[in-house]
């Protein structure tokens, strides 16, 4: 199971990423960065051994505003493999951030518009760098998209068919609240789709990172807990987990 740091861009800064209140995000403090220098942090990941940086652009995603330059600075400088969510919602969009060197497009269902889309950039780009984001709140499904039914588990298989082989399913209402994972809906997700499935937001510690490892889970995006100290990077290369 993959490792995967998380750097959340708000007004062109790092911040810290709390239950999805996206107004009460402040700049990033951090064991790791003494600056919220999107670029810095990213250093700092990249320093410790990750190979992967997932960035969630929040100016994008709020407000239409993508930090391309900030995006185009960390792969240049980092070499780091980034998997970008930036509020993708057409296929000109996908391919500024690809021809800044991401190697995966995000498409969440926050931002999504219409669930054709998905087949579409699976089908334009490949399904191995397009990943389809679950966007939860509290276990509801986030997005206004043209979706009759707003039942998770329907969405993903829909998705499924439509030739999506890789999905983050991630609740804001958990990220950075350390109150631990939906364990009971991953294994639904796990025993009746095929996908390759990465987790966002509650991981508490390297117990939880085991149990979701033992599940089958591909990959963990990791922020707070990484940002405090709580999990180091040692730590996780003892416990046999893969920072890239």
């Amino acid at each position: 199971m993959k490792i995967i740091p998380v750097l959340d861009i708000l007004d062109g800064v790092a911040v810290h990423a709390v239950r999805g209140e996206r107004k009460q995000y402040k700049p990033l403090k951090s064991a790791l960065s003494a600056s919220a220098n999107p670029l810095d942090v990213a250093s700092a990941f990249k320093g410790l051994g990750f190979a992967e940086l997932y960035v969630a652009d929040l100016d994008a995603i709020s407000r239409n505003q993508p930090n391309l330059a900030i995006i185009n600075q960390i792969t240049k400088n980092t070499g780091l493999r980034l998997m970008v969510d930036a509020g993708v919602t057409d296929l000109e969009r996908a391919e500024e951030l690809l021809a800044n060197h991401v190697s995966k497009v995000v498409v969440g269902t926050e931002t999504l518009v219409r669930t054709g889309f998905v087949r579409e950039a699976v089908r334009s780009f490949g399904s191995d760098r397009v990943i389809l984001s679950l966007d939860l709140k509290n276990g509801r499904l986030l997005g206004e998209f043209d979706f009759g039914h707003r039942e998770p588990m329907a969405l993903l298989k829909e998705f499924q068919r439509m030739g999506v082989k890789q999905v983050i399913v991630l609740d804001l209402a958990r990220v950075g609240s350390g109150e631990g994972v939906d364990v009971p809906f991953l294994k639904r997700v796990l025993e009746e789709l095929e996908l390759e499935v990465f987790v966002g937001g509650g991981v508490r510690n390297l117990a939880d990172l085991i149990e979701l490892k033992s599940l089958g889970i591909s990959g963990v995006l990791l922020a707070t807990a990484l940002h405090s100290g709580s999990i180091t990077a040692d730590a996780l290369k003892h416990a046999g987990l893969s920072l890239e």
